[in-house]
């Protein structure tokens, strides 16, 4: 069984939780939980996503059976067993191994030699700004939905990147401050 994308991934995990779910449902969950700021995945996706989990027949899609205007009915989604079981597996190896935050960060981290410290200390505080931002769109999404009164996996779902959010704000300002103390320990130097 070869791993799901994180949109397979996701998916499943809405189908699952509905039981079943037409395309506009699963497009209504995943802008009210906030899916599209934080696993990147856009409206596209999502239907290519569901027809790469047919595909795979992880999912299965039934007509409605109603529909409201014209066009064609709408189908529905719903789960197969196998759907239930890769869903099970890749909830396993992701909470086992998933790393915490984008390696783009890193990459970045890793060419500082390949610009000036103050360049550096300038697109680390606007890090730090974009992160603020971040951690108050999320803590807003989170209390407009009920904040501590959501179930733990809702819950969980916002708590856990502004935890992670918290924690890179204050790496990155220690990161700030070794920086401008090696720019003023050179300005003594001279």
């Amino acid at each position: 069984m070869s791993r799901l994308s994180n949109v397979e991934f996701m998916l499943l995990q809405i189908i699952s939780e509905s039981k079943q779910a037409s395309g506009y449902q699963i497009n209504k969950l995943i802008e009210l939980r906030g899916y599209r700021e934080w696993a990147n995945i856009g409206t596209t996706s999502i239907y290519a996503g569901l027809q790469k989990l047919k595909d795979k027949q992880l999912i299965r899609s039934e007509d409605a059976g109603h529909k409201s205007g014209k066009g064609p009915l709408p189908s529905t989604y719903v789960m197969m067993e196998a759907g239930i079981e890769a869903l099970k597996d890749e909830i396993i190896i992701s909470l086992t191994s998933a790393r915490e935050r984008d390696n783009r960060f890193d990459l970045g981290l890793a060419g500082l030699p390949f610009i000036g410290k103050n360049e550096a200390v300038e697109a680390l505080r606007k890090r730090q700004s974009f992160l603020d931002e971040t951690l108050r769109n999320l803590g807003q999404k989170y209390e407009a939905q009920g904040g501590y009164q959501l179930p733990l996996h809702v819950r969980a779902l916002f708590l856990h990147p502004m935890s992670l959010i918290e924690n890179e704000q204050t790496f990155v300002a220690n990161l700030i401050n070794e920086i401008t103390e090696e720019l003023e320990g050179h300005a003594h130097d001279d």
